[in-house]
């Protein structure tokens, strides 16, 4: 019986062991010291920025800022927890960048929303038939003073927005002054509930692969340490 315990106990470590294991090369073995290097280099590593507006041949979203896109769609930062949008980073200070839409659509931001803004956009451009939403977030300072721009404030709800539209300023809020984020955008694309809401932003299974909708290879499972750029 004790041998039994043992070698389950012993099956058990070597597990997590391995799993641990995995998680500290994706980690540490993957985009993070890239975007550190980016971070501390901005100027050197031009070449990895993305200027903002740019379209991938067909694709139907545009750029929503300047940056580096650091961290991609499915990255890990956390054990058994993936990444559910992009962060682009431009390297430069909080409220330097501009944030445009990516997309036409319908702008709310919700009462209590510093930093957040959501487009509603009512055809999806690769799935006719399915609403899906923009999320895009840190749009303010690390005190949580905002950046997004003064025509959306506080409660503001379906404004309508053009693709390219100026929507704010690139932020580094977290929601707790004393550990700021990085200043960056976050992006993601979310499933609609079916009701004409939005799901949780926070599980990836609600939200979807970007690389189609920029015609770029976003998904961090598939992209390896490549900069992302338009596929050829």
């Amino acid at each position: 019986m004790k041998k039994a315990l043992f070698a389950l106990l012993a099956i058990l470590i070597l597990t997590i062991l391995v799993f641990g294991v995995i998680f500290v090369k994706s980690r540490w073995g993957g985009r993070i010291p890239m975007v550190i290097e980016f971070l501390n280099n901005p100027g050197k590593h031009s070449d990895w920025v993305i200027p903002a507006n740019t379209r991938c041949q067909t694709a139907p979203f545009t750029y929503p800022d300047d940056g580096y896109l650091g961290f991609l769609w499915h990255d890990s930062f956390k054990f058994m927890v993936s990444h559910q949008g992009l962060d682009i980073f431009s390297g430069k200070e909080v409220g330097e960048t501009d944030v445009y839409a990516a997309y036409a659509g319908f702008l709310t931001r919700e009462p209590g929303w510093k930093s957040t803004v959501i487009i509603r956009v009512s055809e999806d451009p690769l799935q006719p038939g399915r609403q899906i939403w923009l999320y895009m977030t840190h749009m303010a300072d690390a005190e949580g003073n905002s950046l997004i721009d003064g025509r959306f404030p506080e409660g503001s709800s379906e404004v309508p927005v053009s693709q390219g539209e100026l929507l704010g300023k690139m932020g580094n809020y977290s929601g707790n002054a004393l550990a700021p984020v990085g200043v960056h955008l976050h992006f993601s694309i979310v499933k609609d509930d079916g009701n004409g809401k939005y799901l949780n932003e926070l599980k990836i299974t609600n939200t979807l692969d970007p690389s189609p909708y920029f015609g770029m290879q976003l998904d961090a499972r598939k992209a390896g340490k490549a900069i992302p750029a338009c596929a050829p």
